[in-house]
Parts: structure tokens; sequence; C-alpha cells
């Protein structure tokens, strides 16, 4: 069952409606190339095992951020189709909340008739990318909320009952 683009939120949604509109896998293929020069270089910082997406023919990373409580995220693959499947899901769920993205289902690929097009290990890509976002959203997410009961407890105020004994005398 596929997902209508109006439950999606508004990023991924143009991007699918873009993708729908392709009438044969060439173009699918044009676009992902065109959006994977799209996509920023990739500090050699965020190529690091925790951001490998596993389970990629090509080598695939994907690093996250959270800001204000939007997830931010950055890519980069060793092959142009992968880094475009990379670079749509960047521009589709950037800026989204965590749990936005948690909640997302995989299926809307379908609609975009890549999946059509994608030879299977490049599908199973797709999918292992988008997971390891939301692994990322899911962490951030975590995190947060952790920091978020951290401060907390520290901004509590402190237990203050007046003392009804009787003060002590000063002396000088």
């Amino acid at each position: 069952m596929t997902v209508p683009t109006s439950a999606l939120p508004e990023s991924l949604a143009k991007l699918v409606q873009r993708f729908s509109r392709v009438t044969n896998p060439k173009q699918g293929y044009e676009q992902l190339i065109w959006f994977s020069k799209r996509l920023p270089e990739l500090d050699e910082a965020d190529r690091s095992p925790e951001n490998k997406v596993h389970g990629c023919t090509s080598q695939v990373y994907v690093a996250s951020a959270l800001t204000d409580g939007k997830v931010w995220y950055r890519g980069d693959s060793d092959s142009q189709l992968v880094k475009g499947l990379v670079a749509f899901l960047v521009e589709g769920l950037n800026g989204l909340a965590p749990d936005v993205i948690i909640a997302l289902k995989p299926d809307f690929i379908q609609q975009t008739k890549l999946n059509a097009s994608l030879t299977p290990s490049r599908a199973n890509g797709f999918f292992n990318i988008f997971k390891k976002m939301q692994d990322q959203a899911r962490s951030l997410q975590s995190e947060s909320h952790a920091d978020l009961n951290a401060l907390g407890s520290l901004s509590s105020p402190p237990n203050l009952e007046p003392n009804h004994e009787a003060p002590e005398k000063v002396t000088d």
C-alpha cells in the first residue's frame, strides 16, 4: 500500500511528485545524477564507521545533526546513482523533526517510479540509506531527551522549606 503524497512531509512530497512524472528509466537516472551533483561535499571527518551505511554495494556515508529540534543530514557515495538517492533523501528529510522521520515508511519510493528502474541491490541500498537516516533521527531524539532530562534535574529549584526552629544567637 502506498502512502498518498498528501500524507508525506511537504519537502518529500514535492520530490516524490517530481520523480513520479518521469516517463522512462533513463529520465529517472538523469534526475538522480542531477541531484547527486547538488549534494554538498561531505567532510572527511563524517566518513566514519558510525556514519557508514551497511548493506550497500557502494561506499555510502550519512551524517546527521539536530539543530533547534530539526534533523539535518549530509551524505555521499562513490556511485553517482546512489549519491543521487542519498541527495533525494537528504533534500526530502532535511529540516524535519525526528519523530516525523521515524514515523515515515519507505514505500513512497514506489510513487517515484524509481523502484521499477533500480537494480535489486540499489533498491536495497535505498532502503538501507533510509533506515540509517531513521536510526540517526532516533538517536538524535534520544540524546535530545536525555539532555533535557539532565537539564531538568539541574535546573530544578532546591528544596527551600522554612526552618521553624529558633534561630541561633548571633554573637560578635
